[in-house]
């Protein structure tokens, strides 16, 4: 029962990632015209960047163990708060979202501090059962 949640949050980050490739295509793709048009193109590659980056450090965190739950939930709601507000705010130019990414990047940062703070004896799961 201990590995449903960390296998949740290996499939999760795998669909962060999934997400983010998507969403670079999409904005290369299909919305070029507006990005280019609302001058947010930049904006919108920083964000699938530190999407996509911290959604492979999602998957990567998924195989500690222990799991390290807290620093997974703020790297998560670091790439919705940052990325997310980027997105919205390069297709949106809505002012109030600026206030947003700063949030989400302190959250990437406290699920990098979470991590920084953990035991380094603490290694991979290594596949065999507990």
């Amino acid at each position: 029962m201990t590995l449903r949640r960390p296998a949740l949050a290996f499939r999760s980050a795998a669909l962060s990632g999934l997400l983010a490739v998507a969403l670079g295509a999409f904005g290369a793709h299909a919305l070029k015209a507006t990005l280019l048009q609302k001058a947010t193109a930049e904006l919108w590659e920083k964000a699938v960047f530190y999407h996509l980056i911290h959604s492979v450090v999602m998957l990567a965190v998924s195989g500690l163990r222990p799991f390290p739950k807290g620093a997974w939930i703020f790297l998560g709601l670091g790439i919705f708060g940052f990325s997310g507000s980027l997105y919205l705010y390069a297709l949106t130019r809505t002012f109030w979202l600026v206030f947003v990414t700063p949030l989400g990047g302190l959250c990437l940062l406290a699920g990098w501090l979470l991590l920084a703070l953990r035991n380094p004896g603490d290694d991979f799961d290594d596949g065999s059962p507990s």
